[in-house]
C-alpha cells in the first residue's frame, strides 16, 4: 500500500513539474488560443494516470525480459566493442540508432491495421498541448518504448541509463506536443520542435510526414520532410471512434467488422455522448446550462 501511494506522489510530483515547466511556455507562445482545460483534457489526463500507474511498469517488464535475452544471447564483444569508445560517441551512436529505429516503427504503424488500429488513439487528439502526448493505446505505447530501446539495450547500456533515456524522451514527446509556436531555424533538421511534429498530427496532411522522434534528419534521409514554416489549423483523423478513455483503451481491441458496425450504427457516438460528460468538462457545463 505504502509503495502505491509513493508511486501516486512520485507521479503528482511528475505531473507538477511538467505543468510548472511547459504550461507558462504555452501561454508565453502560444500556437493556437485554447484554455488550459480544453476539450478533452480529462481524457487525456487519464491517459497520463493510466500510463504512470499502470502501462509504464508493463514496459518495464517487457525491457527487462529483453535485456536478460541480451545479455545471455548476443556475443558480449558487440557491447564491449560498443563500449570501448567515449561516452559521448556511444550516445551519439544510441540516439541515432533509436532514432532510425523508431521513425520506421512508427511510420508502418501508419501503414499496416494490426499497429495502426492503436496508434490512431494517439491521432484522435483535436487539440494539442503537453497533455495530449500521453494519449496513447497501452499497446503502442509499449510497442514504440521498446523498439526505440532496442540499440541501447544490444549496445549493452545498463537498465538505470536506459531508464534515464526514456524519460528524456517522454518530457521531449511532451514539448513537441505542446501548444507553442516554436522553430529553431537552421537547427531544424538536427532536434525536432513542435512547428515540425503538429504537422504530423494536421487533419488534411493525414501524417504523411514528420515521423522522427529527436531528430527531423531522418525525414529528411527518407523524404517525408515537412515544414511550410507556419503551424496547422486543424488536428485529428476523420475516423469517428469514441473519444473518452475507456471506450479507447477497448475500441481497438474489437474485430474490423464490429468496428464499422459500431461506426455504421453511431454506437460509437452514444457511446461518447454518455460518457462525455464524465470527461469533458464544457459539456457538463453544457448540459448545466440547458437544464
Amino acid at each position: 500500500m505504502w509503495d502505491f501511494l509513493q508511486q501516486c506522489v512520485d507521479i503528482g510530483i511528475y505531473f507538477s513539474l511538467l505543468g510548472i515547466g511547459l504550461a507558462p511556455l504555452e501561454q508565453r507562445f502560444a500556437a493556437h488560443n485554447q484554455p488550459f482545460f480544453r476539450k478533452e483534457w480529462v481524457t487525456d489526463f487519464f491517459f497520463f494516470l493510466g500510463g504512470n500507474l499502470l502501462w509504464t511498469k508493463a514496459t518495464l517488464v517487457v525491457l527487462s525480459f529483453i535485456h536478460e535475452f541480451v545479455y545471455y544471447n548476443i556475443p558480449k564483444y558487440i557491447s564491449e566493442f560498443a563500449r570501448s569508445f567515449p561516452l559521448v560517441v556511444q550516445i551519439f551512436v544510441v540516439i541515432f540508432l533509436s532514432d532510425l529505429f523508431i521513425y520506421w516503427a512508427h511510420r508502418l504503424s501508419h501503414k499496416y491495421d494490426i499497429l495502426w488500429r492503436f496508434h490512431k488513439i494517439h491521432h484522435t487528439a483535436e487539440h494539442l498541448d503537453w497533455l495530449a502526448a500521453f494519449r496513447e493505446h497501452p499497446l503502442d505505447n509499449i510497442y514504440t518504448r521498446v523498439i526505440v530501446n532496442i540499440p541501447a539495450l544490444v549496445l549493452g547500456f545498463p537498465l538505470e541509463a536506459i531508464g534515464s533515456f526514456v524519460i528524456f524522451r517522454g518530457v521531449w514527446g511532451n514539448f513537441i506536443h505542446s501548444n507553442t509556436d516554436f522553430g529553431l531555424g537552421p537547427l531544424k533538421y538536427i532536434l525536432g520542435t513542435p512547428r515540425l511534429h503538429h504537422w504530423h498530427h494536421d487533419l488534411d496532411k493525414n501524417s504523411s510526414c514528420n515521423f522522427a522522434n529527436l531528430m527531423p534528419m531522418m525525414d529528411v534521409l527518407f523524404g517525408t520532410f515537412y515544414d511550410p514554416g507556419k503551424m496547422p489549423e486543424k488536428y485529428g483523423i476523420d475516423d469517428p471512434i469514441p473519444r473518452n478513455y475507456f471506450s479507447q483503451i477497448f475500441f481497438p481491441l474489437l474485430p474490423n467488422s464490429l468496428q464499422q458496425s459500431l461506426r455504421e450504427s453511431n454506437a460509437a457516438s452514444f457511446l461518447h455522448g454518455l460518457l462525455r460528460t464524465r470527461s469533458d468538462p464544457q459539456s457538463a457545463e453544457t448540459s448545466n446550462a440547458n437544464s
